[in-house]
């Protein structure tokens, strides 16, 4: 049970890490909720391929992962930007966003980014936790 917290919490600590890096790199800034998120979204990532077969086609899983980050992300703005009034992001200036916390714009983003957080699961999953070695990805 303590390995499988720590892996976790690993693999959180690395997505919300990535998450607030690529906020730094696309706006020049992060918050603090956004390491939470992206920490959760990045064990979301990782547990499509637990769920589902690992002949999944990819654009799938990213099509999944694209669902998930943009349903995370829809549930975060609601609490800290409407809710809680912190004003951490706001997508009401671009077209077809919906109460300025998602946008299509984002989860295009989403989309192809979810590629990343997968193989970088997978590959951390394999590496570092002595899990299945990623059959799709990595033949021999």
């Amino acid at each position: 049970m303590i390995k499988l917290f720590t892996k976790y919490l690993a693999l959180f600590f690395i997505g919300g890490t990535i998450y607030v890096s690529i906020e730094h790199i696309w706006r020049g800034w992060s918050h603090w909720t956004m390491f939470i998120l992206g920490g959760i979204c990045f064990i979301a990532l990782g547990l499509i391929n637990e769920i589902l077969d690992w002949d999944t086609p990819m654009i799938l899983q990213m099509a999944i992962g694209c669902v998930i980050i943009t349903t995370l992300e829809f549930i975060t703005g609601c609490v800290v930007n409407l809710g809680l009034g912190w004003d951490v992001w706001d997508y009401s200036q671009y077209p077809l966003n919906f109460l300025g916390q998602i946008s299509v714009r984002s989860s295009v983003l989403w989309y192809f980014l979810s590629a990343v957080g997968i193989v970088l699961d997978d590959t951390i999953r394999w590496k570092v936790f002595g899990e299945d070695k990623p059959c799709l990805l990595y033949t021999s």
